[in-house]
Formats: C-alpha cells, sequence, structure tokens
C-alpha cells in the first residue's frame, strides 16, 4: 500500500469530458505506474476510487465514488491498495471507456470483499 498526499490541482479534464470526473495530486514516483482501487481521504471522510498513476505527467488521478463536491485546492491524500493492471494506449475515447468502466467494476468488488 502507497500513501501520497497532495493540494487538489485542475488537470485537462479529459476524464471528466469522458464522464469520469478526478481529482488530481502531483506525485513523482517513477515506480508507481497503472491502475489502482484507492482510497480517498478528504478532512475525515473516507471514499473508495479507481486511481491511476502516470509518472510520465508526475501526476495522480482518482475517480472518487460518490464525491459530488468541488475540492480544488484542498489537501487529501490517495492510497493506492490493489493493482488493477498496467498503464495501456487506447485507439479511441469509446475503448477507453470501457477500460475505465471495467477499472471502476474491478475496484468496486475489490471493496466488497
Amino acid at each position: 500500500m502507497t500513501l501520497y498526499k497532495g493540494m487538489v490541482q485542475e488537470g485537462s479534464k479529459r476524464a471528466r469530458a469522458l464522464g469520469y470526473p478526478t481529482v488530481n495530486i502531483t506525485q513523482d514516483d517513477p515506480s508507481v505506474s497503472g491502475v489502482y482501487a484507492a482510497v480517498v481521504r478528504i478532512d475525515k471522510t473516507i471514499y473508495h476510487a479507481v486511481a491511476f498513476a502516470d509518472p510520465s505527467r508526475k501526476l495522480l488521478e482518482a475517480h472518487v465514488f460518490g464525491l459530488s463536491e468541488g475540492v480544488y485546492g484542498r489537501q487529501l491524500s490517495i492510497e493506492l491498495v490493489e493493482k488493477i493492471r498496467e498503464t495501456a494506449t487506447f485507439s479511441d475515447d469509446e475503448t477507453l471507456k470501457s477500460a475505465i468502466d471495467d477499472d471502476i467494476a474491478k475496484a468496486r468488488e475489490y471493496f466488497k470483499n
């Protein structure tokens, strides 16, 4: 389990445009990449999430289940608890959306156990 803390920053909003809004923090650990089931803590509230670590962009982004409020500029922590898959490149947005849906389903299944 790997824990990252940081202030939520604005990203490119590509995931939001696809229907999967994310919170983004900087992470510069080149050894961590891929998609993970994650636990996100904002203030004293704990959420489950699916997170994507991209060392080439020095970014960790998480689609947080049940988060409806804006959190730009707030501190949070993201704990990567289970790797779902390696980073992949997708030929189009529909293929990417399908992969994200699968990632979300796998993360939700992880948290059921």
